[in-house]
């Protein structure tokens, strides 16, 4: 079975234009078959800004009224996702943009409004993975945007992180799959001042720990149960840190394990 990269890329690389082509460059250089996800950097608010449309954060999660949805999808499917396919294309790598509206890959339903009404946010429900599959088969490379639709007409907006991860667990029927969460950090860190203190493996068991101890917190738990939830669903391996490490697999990071 041939083995897949889903790696997926965070507001630090998104934001920062030079940092995005020197990515993109290499990412289009990576042998064998791979699938970019990305979320939405910080383009959306500042659109939302100039057309004073409100932005509304709970938690650190973005609420998604109808005008913000609107915004986004100009954003992540539009500009984003679009200017992503075609610097691949530059770097002569055959790539395609989806949402998970695009052949139907990525079902989710509208999360529940209590107890937090985070409008038109969507949780996953269901990914065929075949369309996405032929096309890697075929030499082509997905690239996907935080976007996703329930199947009856309606887009939502869906955490990145969770995108990948279904993605992951989607492909495993066709491939080996191995997911990379890469963000501004070299990985799970016990300091977070420190970019030295890496946690190279982390199990269930010492993550459990390390969140009883408050070592991981916030923002980072819920990526890490993704991780988890990823490897409980037949990917084989999931790793965390900055972007070196999908190209230097030896560079110090996370990897993750049941």
């Amino acid at each position: 079975m041939k083995t897949i990269k889903i790696v997926k890329i965070g507001g630090n690389i998104i934001n920062n234009e030079k940092a995005l082509n020197s990515f993109l460059a290499d990412f289009a250089q990576l042998e064998g078959p791979k699938v970019l996800v990305h979320g939405g950097g910080k383009l959306a608010s500042e659109l939302a800004s100039q057309l004073n449309i409100p932005v509304t954060m709970i938690e650190g999660r973005r609420v998604t009224d109808t005008q913000t949805l609107d915004v986004i999808t100009m954003v992540y499917a539009g500009k984003i996702n679009k200017q992503i396919v075609a610097q691949l294309q530059a770097y002569n790598a055959n790539a395609i943009g989806f949402t998970g509206a695009d052949g139907n890959t990525i079902v989710s339903v509208k999360r529940p409004a209590k107890p937090i009404d985070y409008g038109f946010a969507g949780d996953v429900v269901k990914v065929n993975p075949e369309l996405p599959a032929l096309l890697i088969n075929h030499g082509v490379t997905p690239v996907f945007c935080a976007i996703t639709h329930d199947a009856n007409g309606q887009l939502l907006n869906t955490n990145a992180d969770t995108i990948a991860s279904e993605i992951a667990i989607g492909l495993s029927a066709h491939f080996s799959t191995e997911l990379y969460y890469c963000f501004e950090k070299p990985g799970v860190l016990t300091d977070v001042n420190n970019d030295d203190s890496v946690l190279e493996h982390i199990n269930t068991q010492t993550y459990t720990e390390l969140k009883a101890n408050g070592v991981i917190f916030e923002g980072m738990i819920p990526k890490l149960d993704n991780c988890f939830h990823a490897l409980q669903h037949h990917v084989h391996k999931v790793h965390i840190g900055n972007t070196d490490m999908v190209f230097n697999p030896t560079n110090k990071h996370t990897s993750l394990a049941l």
